[in-house]
C-alpha cells in the first residue's frame, strides 16, 4: 500500500537522517583503524554528509520557492498587461505587489524544450532531444545533470513537482505497470505528481512517484504511439464516443468523449477526469504545503490550462465570453488565488518567492474545434505581438513573468531582458552555491526582486529547432526554409532572408529595419552566429505537429 505524501515526506526524512549518521559511523571506523583510501566513494560520501551538516546550519531563513508554470498562455491572456477581454485578478495580484516583467522569456516556444530550460539553465536546443515529446518518451534530463530541484535539495529543501511535467519518464518502451524509473524524481524531486506530457496525449493517467495512481492488477495499461492495439475504438473509427470535436492531429483514442493523440489500452480504473485536473493537483499541492516539515520547501507546481483540450471545471464552464478557452483561463487565475490562500494559510506566505511565468506563448486552434478561433475579433492573447505557440516572433517565447514575495517585493514594472532559465543561476546566488561553467543561466536575483532592473544583453529563442536572436530592444531572425504557417494558422517566422525588428518602436513587428540599419544587422548577426556554431541550419523544419 502505497503511502500517503504526509507519511511518504516523513519516511525519506527519517531514512535521509539514519542514513547520514550510518555514513558518519561508517567514516569513523574505517579512519580510526587507518583503513580510508581517498577513492572516489569514501570521498563522495564525505561530500554527501559535509553537504548534508552544511545545509542543516545554512537553512533556516531561507524562503520557500514556488514557481507557477501556466501551459500554453499568451502575453495578453493576464490583464496585467492591460488586457481589457479577460480578468485575472489573482495573477494580477502577483504583478500588482510584485516586479512585472515586460519582457520575460520563455527558452522556447514549445512545451518539452522550454521546462528543459527552465530546469537546467542551459539553452534547450543544445539538446537534440528537448523537443515536443510523445507521451511515452523517455526521460531527457540525465540523472547526474546538473539541476534546479537538485541544487535546492542539496542545501537542504524538501522539493516536489505537481502537475504538468512532459520532460519524459523511463528510458524508453515504458511500463505503466511497474514502477517508472527514471522518473521526476531522479531529477531533483522528492514528490512528484505528474501528467507524463499534456492533457491531449496519452497516457490519459497521473504519475505519482513514478506509478501509475489508481491502476489495478485485473486491467493493466497499454501506451503505443505508432500503432493501435486491435480492436480498439479510436475517434476514426467510432466517430460516435467523441463529445469533443477534433480539427487536426486529435484523432486516436478517445477518452471521456476527447480523441487524444497517441493509442492507450487498459488502465481504465487510472484514467483521469479532465475537468476534476484543477482541483486534483490543488489537493496535492495543499498536501506538500500543509505537510510537516522543520526546513523550507521548492515546489514546482505545472498548471495544465490553457492547453488543450481544454475542459473547465463546472463553476468556470461558461463563465466567460471567450468560450471554453477564457473559462480555462479564469480557472488557472482560480488556482493561482487557491495557492496564494494555502500559503496564507499555512503561515508561510511572508516567507515565500512565488514566480508565475508561462511555458510558451498562445495558441487558439491547437487541435480542437472548440470555438478558439472565434474569439480572435474578441480577445488577443498575444497581446499585441507577432507569432504565437511554435513561432520564432516574439509572442512565441514572450510570455507574462511576475515574481513576489510577500513583504520583501514592491511593485516594480521592468522592461528589461529576462529569461525563466536565469532562475536558477539566480538562486543559487540566493543559496550561495556554485554552478557549472557551461551553464547558459545567468545570476541577476535582485532583479528578480526588483531591487534593480538590470537584465540579459541577448540570447537565443528557439521554436521547433528553429533559432533566433535577441539583442537588447532587436529581434532578429535567420531566414528559414518551409511553411510560413503551420495548421494552427500561426506564423512560424520561415523568411527568405535576415530579418531585423526594433520592438522599442514596432512592438508588433511590421517593419523590417534589415536594409534601413544594415551595420546592425552585421553586427548582429555575427553575434548571433558565433553564440549557435553549428546549430544554426536554414534547412531546419518547424516540427510536425502529431
Amino acid at each position: 500500500m502505497r503511502l500517503g505524501i504526509k507519511k511518504n515526506l516523513r519516511f525519506y526524512f527519517v531514512l535521509h537522517s539514519a542514513f547520514a549518521n550510518f555514513a558518519k559511523n561508517i567514516i569513523h571506523f574505517f579512519t580510526s583503524r587507518n583503513m580510508m583510501k581517498p577513492n572516489t566513494l569514501a570521498l563522495t560520501t564525505l561530500a554527501a554528509v559535509g553537504a548534508a551538516q552544511h545545509a542543516t546550519a545554512q537553512m533556516q531563513g531561507r524562503p520557500n520557492v514556488v514557481i507557477v508554470i501556466a501551459d500554453d498562455m499568451g502575453y495578453g491572456d493576464v490583464s496585467a498587461y492591460g488586457s481589457s477581454t479577460i480578468r485575472t485578478p489573482n495573477i494580477d495580484r502577483l504583478a500588482n505587489e510584485g516586479v512585472c516583467f515586460t519582457d520575460g522569456h520563455a527558452t522556447s516556444a514549445t512545451s518539452t524544450p522550454s521546462r528543459y530550460g527552465l530546469f537546467t539553465g542551459m539553452y534547450p536546443w543544445k539538446n537534440e532531444n528537448a523537443k515536443i515529446l510523445p507521451g511515452d518518451a523517455p526521460l531527457i534530463i540525465g540523472t547526474e545533470q546538473f539541476t534546479m530541484p537538485k541544487m535546492f535539495q542539496h542545501v537542504g529543501y524538501e522539493t516536489a513537482a505537481i502537475g504538468k511535467w512532459h520532460l519524459g519518464m523511463g528510458v524508453g518502451k515504458i511500463d505503466w505497470n511497474r514502477p517508472i524509473s527514471p522518473s521526476g524524481n531522479a531529477v531533483g524531486f522528492d514528490y512528484t505528481c505528474l501528467i507524463a506530457a499534456t492533457v491531449d496525449r496519452v497516457p490519459t493517467v497521473y504519475v505519482e512517484n513514478g506509478r501509475v495512481v489508481g491502476l489495478t492488477d485485473d486491467d493493466p495499461l497499454f501506451v503505443d504511439y505508432e500503432n493501435n492495439f486491435e480492436g480498439e475504438p479510436t475517434a476514426l473509427t467510432n466517430p460516435e464516443l467523441v463529445k469533443t470535436q477534433w480539427s487536426h492531429g486529435h484523432h486516436d483514442t478517445v477518452v471521456n468523449g476527447i480523441p487524444r493523440i497517441g493509442f492507450m489500452k487498459g488502465g481504465k480504473s487510472a484514467y483521469w477526469k479532465d475537468d476534476e485536473m484543477a482541483e486534483y493537483f490543488l489537493n496535492r499541492v495543499d498536501s506538500f504545503i500543509n505537510a510537516d516539515r522543520d526546513r523550507p520547501f521548492f515546489l514546482y507546481y505545472g498548471l495544465h490550462e490553457p492547453h488543450v483540450p481544454r475542459t473547465p471545471a463546472t463553476q468556470f464552464a461558461g463563465s466567460t465570453r471567450l468560450g471554453p478557452r477564457g473559462d480555462v483561463l479564469v480557472e488557472a487565475d482560480w488556482c493561482v488565488g487557491q495557492l496564494m490562500k494555502k500559503l496564507e494559510e499555512a503561515g508561510v506566505a511572508e516567507n515565500t518567492i512565488v514566480i508565475f511565468s508561462s511555458d510558451n506563448g498562445p495558441v487558439l486552434d491547437d487541435g480542437y474545434d472548440d470555438g478558439a478561433r472565434a474569439t480572435a475579433d474578441m480577445h488577443d492573447p498575444n497581446g499585441g505581438l507577432r507569432g504565437g505557440k511554435y513561432s520564432l516572433y516574439d509572442a512565441g517565447t514572450r510570455v507574462p513573468m511576475f515574481v513576489y514575495w510577500k513583504g520583501h517585493t514592491r511593485h516594480v514594472v521592468n522592461n528589461s531582458l529576462v529569461s525563466q532559465q536565469d532562475l536558477l543561476a539566480s538562486f543559487a546566488q540566493m543559496l550561495g552555491q556554485p554552478t557549472p561553467s557551461a551553464l547558459d543561466s545567468e545570476g541577476m536575483m535582485d532583479t528578480f526582486l526588483g531591487k534593480n532592473k538590470r537584465g540579459r544583453k541577448d540570447m537565443i529563442v528557439e521554436a521547433s529547432g528553429r533559432l533566433a536572436y535577441r539583442y537588447g530592444q532587436y529581434a532578429l531572425i535567420p531566414p528559414y526554409k518551409g511553411k510560413k504557417t503551420n495548421e494552427t494558422d500561426i506564423e512560424l517566422g520561415n523568411e527568405d532572408d535576415w530579418t531585423l525588428y526594433d520592438l522599442g518602436a514596432d512592438k508588433a513587428q511590421q517593419k523590417d529595419i534589415s536594409k534601413a540599419r544594415p551595420q546592425l544587422l552585421k553586427k548582429l548577426k555575427k553575434r548571433f552566429l558565433k553564440k549557435v556554431g553549428t546549430y544554426y541550419n536554414p534547412d531546419t523544419a518547424a516540427e510536425v505537429l502529431k
